[in-house]
């Protein structure tokens, strides 16, 4: 056997190296029977939200939601999750997505308030009483064509709705819209704030992950906020009383880069198809209304002040200012060119539907 020259040593050193370079995009999967290794391409996609790690949604909707896809997609799909708004603020995950520098976000609709008018119709007053009734009409609306057009410049996976939401005070008991007066309310959305000021508050936009540290300073009086999340972001350490009125519900959603999508072969696009739509709508929803429950029950069992007004809209007091709030709505969006009361009646035929 010849000896290998000091110049072909090198070479073959230096293409060691360079096979080498490649381990992001490819995994070593098997290896045949003439012992040449397969592979397979992994396409990693990152998804933002604004949840907790140790959040119920993280860990029974969003952790399952990813092992699942890796599951059916033969690992060939891994989505690598970033909680706690770490790879993008709350108010522009959006448009992170939209613009590719994140694969897969959520939304909450209210914190880029203008930018789905027609979907945040179904968060007025009256048409939800829990999660799984929101996400249904949200999904609904979608998937009917009625909003889809809102959502043009990603790909959209799933809608989520929230159970409906609270007044939580510290130390304040509201039971009317005077007892309101001069507070600052933290708003989630145009419609909430609309409402809060109708009865007399001073709404404040600030998103979920900002609300401990201004309760704790007294930057805001209180907030309206669902259970679920209250809780999910430790919020009921602070509050301790809670005017239980479904006064408007939060619209949510979970969307993909709509380049990213489109580069997937389609057996790859089957997989997340099969995981998005209704089945992911429910089992979010699911959440929203078991952790808003047993929320609820926990600061009912530590004595909590709570104050129950199931029926706002047939509520002496406060059917005003729901009602000025609701056709104040409206009448901005029909402002902007757009078919709002159309929307709405649409939006109550999917109430009506999704009942039960």
């Amino acid at each position: 056997m010849k000896m290998m020259t000091p110049l072909a040593m090198t070479l073959a050193v230096l293409l060691s190296f360079t096979g080498c370079s490649n381990e992001q995009s490819t995994v070593v999967d098997s290896t045949d029977t003439n012992g040449s290794a397969n592979s397979k391409e992994v396409t990693t996609l990152r998804f933002s939200h604004l949840w907790p790690a140790t959040a119920a949604m993280n860990v029974e909707a969003f952790e399952p939601w990813a092992k699942k896809i890796a599951e059916e997609s033969d690992g060939r799909l891994k989505v690598e999750i970033y909680p706690s708004a770490t790879l993008s603020k709350p108010d522009v995950t959006y448009d992170a997505v939209a613009n590719g520098t994140v694969d897969i976000g959520l939304q909450v609709q209210g914190y880029i308030n203008g930018r789905f008018p027609l979907t945040q119709i179904a968060e007025l007053p009256g048409l939800s009483d829990s999660a799984g009734q929101m996400s249904c009409i949200l999904q609904t609306l979608y998937d009917d064509g009625v909003i889809a057009n809102e959502y043009e410049d990603t790909h959209l996976l799933f809608m989520i709705g929230s159970e409906p939401s609270t007044i939580h005070t510290v130390d304040k008991p509201i039971r009317k819209p005077d007892d309101m007066k001069g507070m600052r309310i933290r708003r989630p959305s145009a419609i909430g704030g609309d409402i809060i000021e109708a009865a007399g508050g001073a709404p404040v936009g600030l998103p979920a992950t900002d609300l401990y540290n201004s309760l704790q300073r007294g930057v805001i009086d209180g907030m309206a906020f669902p259970w679920s999340p209250t809780g999910s972001f430790r919020l009921t350490e602070i509050v301790n009383t809670h005017t239980n009125m479904p006064f408007y519900s939060s619209a949510l959603m979970v969307t993909m880069n709509k380049d990213k999508y489109e580069s997937l072969p389609d057996d790859l696009k089957e997989v997340i198809d099969n995981n998005s739509g209704t089945v992911m709508a429910d089992i979010t929803a699911n959440v929203f209304d078991t952790e808003a429950a047993k929320f609820y029950e926990e600061a009912k069992a530590r004595g909590d002040v709570m104050i129950d007004i199931p029926d706002p809209l047939n509520d002496p007091d406060w059917r005003v200012p729901l009602e000025a709030g609701t056709e104040k709505y409206l009448s901005d969006v029909e402002a902007l060119g757009l078919d709002a009361q159309g929307v709405y009646v649409k939006a109550q035929q999917a109430s009506v539907a999704c009942e039960s």
